[in-house]
């Protein structure tokens, strides 16, 4: 079964601001893409580029000797390029060399048992209750329970990791200062501080008395003689905590936001769990959680017909050039039977995400759990779901639901 998406109409603002403070527009982002899409596809701002078609995207993607992903203008308070998002070549083949096969898919899957383990412990909390906040309950504590098991580390350290989390990510929340004030910002050094310190001391524990963890498999890895330095080892931890957690909470509010409102496309998951996978592919391709990834100009140059200076921002939306119909087959639709689907939900080029596997292991356990034991479901009535700008998560995600006999 598919779905044509309705597309209302689109404001001339919200099309010159596509990625400002705009929950509306973060709730149902495709009608502003296809706007740029079709009105300014690749959009001129002071000091930045703005490119919607897939096949600009594509182009600006697969040419990082020309825009750079290391943006000092992305300030998280890290005191090296986080590895291996911000590096780029030739150092950047290096570190993939080494990391990539840690995050293979097989031994990603290797994982399923130990984390269906997590999610239905998760849904016991709840189950019999029949409601649940889903942000706060499971979406939110699922990732990082599953990093927490990837390095050994135990999960009462949770609160913790979601601390340093949301401090780097959205210290203007935590402080309740506006981000980039003296006090979001001495918040968000003093908790990067605390990250490198943290990981630090995770280290010295390895380096003593290796495990069969994540951090182990850093300490051991090498490639053509080349092995990760301490200093690389923290700057991929602090990467893959402020990065790996929000995404997949993100992607999973997501995906269940949308099975909530959509229940012809919830049914079909919960009467055939061979679909999931698929539905995974789609609907990272329909929702994309992650809108829209910046790179920044090495040299004045020309790209699609307009002139970019050095320093200058590519932003490119990966959302709507994961819904742009001229390379997308029934784009606006959301099809769970879809074959070929192409989406860069994850990026592409060269920093393509590490951690896709991962990611696609921990959405794969979560909904055939979650189906398997609660199939019916949605939203609060008189709730309206409100979406975070950028990264598409949701603070609070009341649900109701009736649970599969036993």
């Amino acid at each position: 079964m598919d779905a044509t998406i309705d597309v209302p109409e689109t404001t001339e603002a919200e099309v010159q601001s596509p990625f400002g403070d705009n929950s509306d527009m973060a709730a149902n982002p495709q009608p502003v893409f296809k706007a740029l899409r079709d009105g300014s596809p690749v959009l001129a701002l002071e000091g930045s580029l703005v490119l919607s078609r897939k096949a600009d995207i594509d182009e600006a993607l697969r040419h990082p000797e020309m825009f750079t992903s290391n943006m000092s203008a992305v300030d998280l308070k890290n005191v090296r390029p986080l590895i291996p998002l911000q590096i780029d070549p030739p150092e950047h083949k290096k570190y993939r060399k080494l990391l990539d096969p840690i995050f293979a898919p097989r031994l990603m899957t290797a994982m399923e048992d130990e984390v269906a383990v997590l999610v239905n412990d998760l849904i016991d909390r709840f189950i019999d209750r029949g409601e649940v906040d889903f942000a706060a309950e499971f979406s939110v504590p699922y990732p990082s329970q599953v990093f927490l098991t990837l390095l050994g580390l135990p999960l009462e350290e949770l609160d913790r990791f979601l601390a340093m989390k949301d401090g780097i990510i959205r210290p203007d929340h935590v402080t309740g200062s506006p981000y980039g004030s003296a006090k979001a910002d001495a918040h968000q050094q003093k908790v990067a501080d605390s990250i490198y310190a943290y990981f630090n001391q995770v280290l010295d524990e390895r380096e003593a008395a290796p495990r069969a963890d994540l951090v182990s498999r850093f300490l051991e890895a090498e490639v053509d003689g080349h092995k990760l330095t301490r200093e690389d080892i923290l700057d991929i931890c602090f990467l893959f905590l402020i990065a790996g957690l929000d995404t997949v909470t993100a992607t999973l509010d997501c995906m269940f936001g949308f099975l909530s409102q959509h229940p012809e496309h919830r049914q079909q998951l919960a009467d055939d769990p061979s679909l999931i996978p698929s539905a995974i592919e789609e609907l990272l391709r329909w929702e994309t959680p992650v809108q829209m990834v910046a790179r920044a100009s090495l040299e004045d140059t020309t790209f699609a017909g307009c002139p970019v200076h050095k320093g200058d921002s590519i932003v490119l939306i990966l959302g709507s050039a994961n819904t742009d119909e001229a390379e997308v087959e029934d784009a606006d639709q959301v099809r769970f039977d879809r074959e070929v689907n192409r989406h860069i939900a994850f990026g592409g080029g060269i920093h393509r995400c590490l951690g896709s596997h991962l990611a696609r292991m921990e959405l794969r356990v979560a909904l055939r759990e979650w189906h398997r034991r609660i199939p019916e479901y949605s939203i609060e009535p008189g709730h309206t779901l409100v979406y975070t700008p950028s990264i598409r998560s949701i603070d609070h995600f009341p649900m109701r639901f009736t649970a599969r006999e036993q």
